[in-house]
């Protein structure tokens, strides 16, 4: 038998056998590991359809909560909501830039299915989300939910592109891909705070802005219908600004205003205890929301989605995997997930199976009770069944791809090319790490999963000229 045919070691399997000692493998605290329990779903009826409240950090890396092995990063808040509901540890963002991962949730298709989900990311007014294309918010709408965007969008900027032109009832938030948190300054130097599709001037720290119009709405009587928040947060992305940090917000302000290009990158600034602040203030953020959906009456009956839009930056604690934002390594796109349904998710629990962004679009829209016409293809696999009766999920291929990039998951197997040019292979069971390069070794296995992602590759469209 070739050795590849004995794995890909079945995720459920290497939790049972190997348990905490895994966890502390990967950096995870052994006590918190040996509190979860392998991943069981409890079948219950299925009742009421759920709010759901799907909230994004901006670039926070895969070990950037304490729950997720942080040895200096304190996230109390999330680390609760984890065991309350499920944590995914293998887990991955459907690009590893912001808004091609954008696209996917919003669409559940690849990036590479639309025109402005081949820029990487979205920093011109030149493309966007055609309006007329199906959305998780079009969809969810049609099946009877009210529908609200909160925070950064990064999917197309005005007049054009707009999520109250792409599904969202309301939208309160910012179109581009980073701005300055008090100033509301944009990368162009363009004021970018805005409600539906008029500026909205408010000069306060920008987290605490959204959090606060969060809460309201998760507060608001909505009447019958169910909600969809999406809540972005730009949290902890550049420039390295922290609430009350506004002699360095002015310092910034002022680069802008002096027409210096990429002054809102803040490449002279930042430290990892600047990154520790912002990342913990997110914490507290999501907490609050967490505390009005409480007081709502409404926690029970809303599923809670919390990920990042990609792998950690600079300051990020990525630990033990290589790469960052923007390659496809895996701490360039595996990313922190949770989810939490107290009316039909068990908490304390733990998922090993690979999952990515279009398949939460897949999960959302059947657990919606939304049906999109069959012609529209979903690239993502509803874990619909997988949540909520216990149906095993069928082994697939996750598909990546960049410019100069490209990588496969199969399993266990990761197939990868990095900007060298040169093909690797890779086992994540063993080598999370992407160290030990298996090439030479499996040649039949690199082939086909080569021939599988070309197989996809050839169904998107192609870059355009750079």
């Amino acid at each position: 038998m070739p050795s590849y045919e004995k794995s890909p070691l079945s995720r459920r399997a290497f939790t049972g056998a190997v348990g905490a000692g895994a966890a502390a493998a990967v950096g995870l605290p052994a006590a918190a590991e040996a509190r979860e329990q392998p991943f069981r779903a409890a079948p219950r009826p299925s009742g009421r359809r759920p709010n759901i409240l799907f909230i994004l950090g901006d670039d926070l890396g895969w070990a950037d909560l304490s729950s997720y092995g942080s040895p200096h990063i304190k996230t109390p808040n999330l680390d609760r909501l984890a065991r309350q509901g499920v944590r995914f540890t293998d887990a991955y963002a459907g690009s590893a830039t912001c808004s091609p991962t954008r696209f996917s949730l919003y669409t559940g298709r690849f990036p590479g299915r639309t025109e402005g989900g081949l820029a990487e990311p979205i920093a011109d007014r030149s493309v966007g989300l055609e309006p007329t294309h199906p959305t998780l918010a079009s969809l969810l709408r049609d099946a009877g939910y009210a529908t609200a965007l909160i925070g950064k969008w990064h999917a197309g900027y005005l007049p054009d592109y707009s999520p109250t032109r792409s599904g969202w009832d309301e939208f309160f938030g910012n179109f581009g891909g980073a701005l300055e948190y008090y100033s509301k300054l944009g990368l162009g130097g363009e004021y970018d705070l805005y409600e539906g599709d008029a500026a909205y001037k408010d000069l306060r720290y920008y987290t605490r802005i959204l959090t606060e119009r969060a809460s309201e709405y998760v507060r608001r009587d909505h009447g019958a219908k169910p909600w969809l928040l999406n809540l972005n947060f730009t949290t902890p992305h550049w420039p390295w600004i922290a609430d009350g940090d506004k002699e360095e917000s002015a310092e910034i302000v002022r680069r802008i205003k002096a027409g210096e290009k990429g002054a809102l990158w803040h490449r002279d600034g930042g430290s990892v205890e600047k990154y520790t602040e912002m990342v913990q203030d997110l914490d507290r953020s999501v907490g609050e929301v967490f505390k009005a959906l409480k007081k709502s009456g409404q926690e029970r009956d809303t599923l809670v989605f919390f990920a990042s839009d990609n792998g950690g930056e600079r300051f990020s604690y990525n630990w033990p995997l290589s790469g960052n934002k923007a390659s496809l390594q895996e701490g360039g796109i595996r990313v922190p997930t949770i989810v939490r349904w107290p009316a039909r998710i068990d908490g304390g629990q733990v998922s090993h199976e690979p999952v990515f962004t279009p398949d939460w679009t897949a999960t959302l829209l059947e657990i919606g009770g939304a049906r999109p016409s069959p012609a529209y293809l979903l690239d993502g696999t509803s874990l619909a069944p997988y949540l909520l009766k216990g149906e095993e999920l069928a082994e697939r291929e996750l598909f990546w791809r960049v410019r100069g990039e490209r990588a496969l998951r199969r399993g266990d197997w990761k197939y990868y090319r990095g900007k060298g040019g040169e093909d690797q292979l890779f086992d994540l069971a063993s080598d999370q790490r992407e160290q030990a390069d298996l090439a030479a070794r499996e040649p039949r296995l690199l082939a086909e999963l080569k021939a599988a992602w070309e197989k996809t590759n050839k169904g998107l469209l192609p870059y355009p000229a750079a």
